[in-house]
């Protein structure tokens, strides 16, 4: 039987530039040939296997960006605190306290996920509190947006914490009335994180593996690791070499290596690791270094305070104009795309005269395409500053959906409206790369989707209606903007011919229905290179039979 796979009896997105095709013919791992069904059926070769859609959509697979895959599959054998499923204290605790009664004496516990503004108590839970239910266990709970978290009083031991330990720079250990609440935000997390075993490399592999699977049943061909290192340190790199050499990575995966003095570049660079954008399935192409928090901690930098019935202030720089622009000196010097974290106006600044300052005529950032990850709040002439400059935002629309109403309450509604402006950048030609920050937020490319279509949050407020996306133009963010990003845009992230074969079938023509139908579609069929990585019904395989 040929290689070759016909999909035709729906609508196939070709990409925002060229619409919508009836068929398209996959040989070899590339798109052979997209057009009206009459057209590709008839340079489909003899053995031809087909796929009748059945009035579904086939679409270019989805590109997650901006995601923590590693951090992710290990999140998901941790306790599981998001908000969707967690809005009181009482279940936070009595979740961590059920994996304290199943973990062996001394084992560390481990959750992922609570938002203090989602909870009925409006808070951070407290080291006392997680003692009460876990006397024998360090305990560790990360809040979503993943700069900040809490120990117990165990995990703040083992970790050598005690009232007088300084806060490092950029970080803060939280006190109140001379005591430690267990709160550490920003760079003081390393204090507990270091203090922590580290996994193995099975154990590595296995997450890897875990996460990838689960994103392939969402419809994406390509990931990233957005911090590699931070968990494991090099050790990380052979965990992922390991993977691709097994046959365990699942998606084409974007690296980006941990550029903070923490973080693992300098050594990498050190032991030969050079940027590669051209190998398909393991990229290292980038570093990334922190400049703020996050808007819903209160640690995102701005110009202008948060209001005050929020707590004021105006955030954390992770460090001084100096040291952050030496380091973007040097990664740029070295031939790494730059990768930055800035959420807030004042972090994104800082960054951007970073990037400004780092060019030089024989090295200059034009063409570089250094990023911007999430890019939240920034105004008109950081926009131009940073089109002129080739300088990509990569926004997480999501972030709108799950936290937007929690910006209202820290920041006020002008701002955040006019906050992730994804039709401003699009309009503009800036190519927003939309993604997830998964597990800081869902990585259901559908919700999404559902936000960049609609504004809405998940509580149905509409912030800034003049930047919704039509679904093309949301579903163009997710996949050639990616591409994009990634200097892979000549060979993935639309269906035409030469492209590979990274395609998603999806449940329902989400450019046909309701916004609130796009939040019950699903990924039916996944494919990168031609090859399934996941199917849900079966149906290349009943096909081949």
């Amino acid at each position: 039987m040929s290689d070759s796979l016909l999909i035709s009896g729906g609508r196939v997105f070709r990409g925002l530039a060229n619409g919508f095709a009836e068929a398209v013919l996959i040989s070899q791992g590339r798109v052979a040939a997209v057009g009206t069904a009459d057209e590709v059926a008839q340079v489909a070769p003899p053995g031809t296997r087909r796929l009748d859609l059945a009035g579904r959509i086939a679409i270019p697979a989805f590109n997650e960006a901006h995601m923590h895959l590693l951090p992710y599959g290990l999140a998901l054998s941790q306790v599981n605190l998001r908000a969707e499923q967690v809005t009181t204290l009482d279940e936070v605790l009595r979740r961590v306290g059920d994996a304290a009664k199943k973990a062996p004496k001394g084992a560390w516990v481990l959750g992922r996920g609570y938002d203090h503004g989602a909870l009925d108590v409006g808070r951070h839970p407290t080291a006392k509190e997680l003692d009460r239910v876990a006397p024998d266990n360090p305990v560790y709970i990360v809040r979503t947006c993943g700069h900040m978290g809490v120990a117990n009083t165990a995990a703040m031991r083992a970790a050598g914490v005690g009232h007088n330990t300084p806060d490092p720079e950029g970080g803060a250990i939280e006190r109140k009335n001379g005591e430690l609440t267990g709160l550490f935000q920003e760079r003081a997390k390393r204090l507990i994180v270091d203090a922590m075993p580290l996994p193995s490399e099975d154990a590595m592999v296995d997450a890897i593996e875990r996460a990838g699977r689960h994103l392939a049943s969402l419809g994406f061909a390509t990931a990233s690791d957005m911090n590699v290192g931070m968990t494991a340190g090099l050790n990380e790199i052979g965990a992922y070499r390991r993977a691709l050499a097994d046959g365990r990575l699942v998606q084409r995966m974007w690296q980006v290596l941990a550029g903070n003095p923490e973080g693992i570049a300098q050594s990498a660079w050190d032991n030969g690791l050079r940027p590669d954008h051209k190998d398909d399935m393991l990229a290292w192409g980038a570093v990334k270094v922190f400049g703020d928090g996050s808007a819903g901690g209160l640690t995102a930098a701005f110009f202008d305070p948060y209001l005050e019935s929020a707590g004021g202030g105006t955030g954390l720089f992770m460090f001084p104009d100096t040291k952050m622009h030496h380091l973007l000196a040097l990664y740029h010097r070295q031939g790494w795309q730059l990768d930055i974290h800035a959420i807030g106006d004042a972090a994104i600044e800082q960054v951007l005269q970073g990037m400004e300052a780092a060019s030089t005529a024989d090295m200059p950032i034009l063409g570089r395409r250094h990023r911007i990850e999430h890019c939240g709040f920034l105004n008109a002439d950081q926009r131009r500053r940073m089109k002129a400059n080739g300088i990509i935002p990569v926004p997480q629309p999501v972030f709108m959906y799950e936290f937007g109403d929690l910006y209202v309450k820290n920041l006020g509604l002008p701002r955040s409206e006019a906050a992730y402006p994804m039709r401003t950048w699009l309009e503009e030609g800036h190519n927003p790369a939309a993604s997830s920050d998964c597990p800081v937020s869902t990585v259901d490319p559908f919700i999404n989707l559902f936000t960049m279509i609609t504004r809405k949050t998940n509580k149905g407020t509409v912030l800034g209606p003049d930047e919704t996306l039509t679904p093309e133009q949301a579903l163009h963010c997710y996949t050639w903007c990616g591409a994009y990003s990634q200097f892979a845009e000549d060979r993935r992230g639309t269906l035409e011919v030469g492209m590979q074969a990274d395609l998603a079938v999806l449940s329902k023509d989400i450019f046909s229905i309701a916004p609130e139908e796009v939040l019950k579609t699903e990924a039916d069929l996944t494919l990168r290179g031609g090859a399934a990585i996941f199917d849900r019904h079966d149906a290349l395989r009943a096909e081949a039979a």
